[in-house]
């Protein structure tokens, strides 16, 4: 709204420096400082009002014995998060823009879904939370939303998305788009949700998720920045998508939200992020990739994402396996995510939370030299 006024003021009045709020690049940073500040400001303010309601975490059986210390951490502090992303995306960023009005929508509808699950699991003490079943239902019609509108309505986000449409980039191959046909709508919706319980997964030591889900968005500022530049663009041999620059302030803001989260979730942590915050910043971060056409390269880029997954799935499946043939369950991993794996050998838990920030920073440097290399 910012963006509006300062425009309105500037083409009205002439005040001289105000044609800098016309800049992605200005914005995006004054997007990133006022996240943090929002963070700084009501942090305190909702972990007191969480420990006031005594909406704390309960104590997971399925985690290491340490763990169990935790109990009674407020929770739902994913409030937060998507308080300091959304309102300088609001302030900063053109919100008539159809990238950034996805966005909105993906990130509200996520944290719908991931408050119900909180709300079951800390208010009304169903320690599941939602049903599996349900909580796939509801990321499955985002998933939809989304696809359907690239699909059908191509030109409600940028008149260059009408020829990709269901096209994408393959990292590292020059000149080829792979087209997902009439499978691009359900591979939007497997992306989408895929990513979403891949940050839930990895939500699971004080300030695992928050850093990795910066590291990644900083990444994705660059690529949003980029796709939407028309010379540089062309110099990298990208698609040039003409409105997506304006994703790079929900990218920033997204990295200032997640530090100043950071600030009181690092280890011991203050406020845990809860499915409230860690399946709507999946989702976003999903839909980022679908809209500046890297789908593919989201293994990589999220690759501590994808292998805190991967080590879940192979865990289930090979324990159920060797029961099934030798009648009692083996497991590949000490315990599953990997991190707990880590966790049961010894490893600190700020010493683990270090090493996948390293990884995940190697991981984004090989994910920005993808663009080069094609």
């Amino acid at each position: 709204m910012l963006y509006y006024l300062f425009t309105y003021l500037e083409n009205t009045f002439h005040p001289p420096g105000f044609g800098v709020f016309k800049y992605i690049t200005f914005r995006a940073g004054a997007a990133t400082v006022t996240a943090l500040f929002i963070a700084f400001v009501i942090g305190p303010k909702i972990i007191r009002f969480l420990k006031q309601k005594q909406i704390g975490e309960a104590a997971k059986l399925e985690a290491p014995e340490t763990h169990r210390k935790k109990a009674g951490t407020p929770t739902m502090g994913g409030i937060i998060v998507l308080a300091a992303t959304l309102l300088p995306v609001l302030l900063w960023a053109d919100i008539k823009n159809g990238y950034i009005l996805l966005m909105l929508f993906v990130s509200l509808a996520f944290s719908t879904v991931g408050f119900i699950d909180d709300y079951l699991k800390v208010i009304l003490k169903k320690p599941k939370g939602m049903i599996e079943r349900d909580k796939l239902v509801g990321q499955i019609l985002v998933g939809s939303v989304v696809g359907s509108v690239i699909y059908f309505f191509p030109q409600f986000l940028d008149e260059n998305f009408q020829v990709l449409k269901s096209s994408t980039i393959v990292p590292f191959v020059k000149n080829y788009y792979f087209d997902f046909s009439y499978f691009y709508i359900p591979m939007v919706i497997f992306v989408i949700t895929a990513t979403s319980n891949a940050v839930n997964l990895t939500d699971g030591l004080d300030g695992l998720a928050a850093g990795t889900v910066g590291i990644v968005a900083i990444t994705l500022a660059i690529i949003c920045y980029v796709s939407g530049n028309a010379i540089v663009a062309k110099y990298l041999n990208l698609p040039f998508l003409h409105e997506s620059g304006e994703l790079t302030i929900y990218c920033t803001a997204l990295v200032g939200a997640s530090l100043g989260f950071l600030w009181f979730n690092s280890h011991p942590a203050e406020v845990f992020m809860g499915d409230t915050g860690s399946l709507a910043l999946g989702g976003a971060i999903g839909t980022m990739c679908i809209l500046v056409k890297q789908e593919f390269l989201l293994p990589i880029l999220g690759g501590i994402f994808f292998v805190e997954t991967v080590s879940v799935i192979i865990q289930r499946y090979y324990f159920k396996y060797t029961r099934n043939k030798y009648g009692e369950g083996r497991r590949v991993f000490r315990m599953a995510p990997l991190h707990h794996h880590f966790e049961m050998q010894g490893w600190s838990e700020p010493k683990i939370v270090m090493r996948f920030y390293i990884i995940a920073i190697l991981l984004m440097i090989v994910s920005l030299a993808t663009l080069k290399l094609r």
